[in-house]
């Protein structure tokens, strides 16, 4: 499904459609005439209301603070916001108009990953999702099950080190009656009740080895043997299996059978730590602020600072800990915007100057002639900061422009870091 954005929304904040590909979605730009039925989202500028339908997002780009209105009572989203802003304003867009079932992302990198979920949904084939703990290994594979043709069908996550030892085999396989005690009645196990779609093993590497065994034999067969059964049952279901330790380190410890290794290692998609995401966090900070910020009071919008202390923290707890860390800072914020102080986080990492995003973007952008142009801009920028001491008007005034452009430039670069 591709983004739409119309001619006015993209004239008006002309990054939006650079910021919105660069997460992997795709996204045109459109002449909006007549109001369509609930289809593809789309990103109409605030003059535009009388081509809206209610799942559209209004956008008003201009001075002044931030705000954020959520769809009510028939009207659409509507977002405004202005150069300082516009980092976070564009995440904010493009996490209101992704689709429900696809992770939030930012990073350019992030976006080829997923696009490359999308291509192994595609397929049948057993999947072994690796990452830290907290890194989004469950999103992720409820990703590829949404995506694949399994998607009406059931999706079943279980944590194999949440499931008491004794119980494993009779929960993921099933069980007959009278089996052991306690088992008054018969069970279908987890293994079919996935039958027809997606099984997701959470931290597949906590099974014991004699269990291992027979998920392989599942694996290989297609069937299960419920516990006192003795006729295999038939069941169709992939399996996504993840793990956040290092599995082939495991099989050489001996604590990990080779063969199922080598059974679950298919495809795998290996995902980053959040510290190597730098630009997911602020895709994912603006999908969790949506989520836990009360739907009748305003929307309370990260300044610069706290989105640049957040982007510099190393996360060692990942997503998790971004979620707490943001939950903590509605509650306990001082003012109407999240700042940094409102954080509460421990960091040796300042917030970045402007010259340090301009620093940041320069290495980059220097292959195409147009980003060559771009590239000379940020240091005549950068110089002009540094000889007026960061003072913006005066730099301005070297530059010989107004100190709106010179604002807009800042974004831009604050975008592109």
């Amino acid at each position: 499904m591709s983004v739409i954005v119309s001619d006015r929304a993209a004239e008006a904040s002309p990054t939006l459609m650079r910021w919105i590909a660069a997460t992997g979605l795709a996204c045109h730009v459109a002449p909006v005439i007549v109001p369509e039925r609930r289809g593809a989202p789309r990103v109409l500028h605030v003059t535009e209301m009388a081509q809206a339908n209610c799942g559209d997002v209004f956008l008003e780009f201009r001075d002044g603070p931030p705000e954020f209105s959520w769809s009510s009572g028939g009207l659409p989203a509507r977002i405004g916001f202005g150069f300082e802003d516009m980092a976070f304003g564009h995440a904010m867009l493009t996490e209101l108009v992704r689709p429900a079932h696809r992770p939030a992302s930012g990073e350019p990198e992030s976006g080829r990953f997923l696009q490359m979920c999308e291509r192994v949904a595609a397929s049948d084939a057993t999947v072994l999702v690796l990452g830290e703990t907290g890194t989004g290994k469950e999103g992720v594979s409820r990703f590829v099950h949404a995506s694949s043709l399994r998607a009406n069908q059931p999706f079943v996550p279980v944590n194999c080190a949440a499931l008491p030892s004794t119980m494993l085999e009779a929960i993921l396989f099933g069980h007959q009656k009278g089996s052991f005690t306690g088992a008054g009645t018969s069970g279908e196990g987890l293994f079919r009740a996935a039958d027809g779609g997606t099984l997701m093993l959470d931290e597949v590497a906590e099974l014991p080895l004699d269990l291992q065994a027979k998920l392989l034999r599942a694996l290989q067969e297609r069937e299960v043997l419920p516990v006192g059964a003795t006729r295999a049952i038939p069941v169709d279901a992939r399996v996504i299996a993840a793990a956040n330790r290092d599995l082939a380190g495991e099989v050489a410890a001996g604590r990990f059978r080779a063969d199922l290794y080598w059974r679950l290692n298919v495809i795998p998609l290996q995902i980053k730590p959040l510290r190597d995401r730098r630009q997911d966090v602020r895709a994912i900070a603006a999908t969790l602020l949506m989520k836990h910020s009360p739907k009748n009071a305003p929307f309370a919008w990260p300044t610069a600072n706290a989105l640049d202390l957040l982007m510099a923290h190393s996360w060692p707890g990942n997503v998790r800990e971004l979620e707490n860390t943001l939950q903590r800072g509605l509650l306990l914020r001082a003012g109407e915007r999240l700042d940094a102080s409102d954080l509460s986080i421990e960091s040796t990492h300042m917030p970045r100057d402007e010259n340090l995003l301009i620093a940041e973007y320069l290495p980059e952008k220097r292959h195409r002639l147009s980003e060559i142009g771009r590239a000379s801009q940020a240091r005549a920028i950068r110089e002009a900061l540094e000889a007026t001491g960061g003072h913006r008007v005066r730099a301005a005034e070297r530059l010989g422009i107004s100190e709106r452009t010179l604002r807009y430039r800042l974004a831009e670069f604050r975008t592109a870091a």
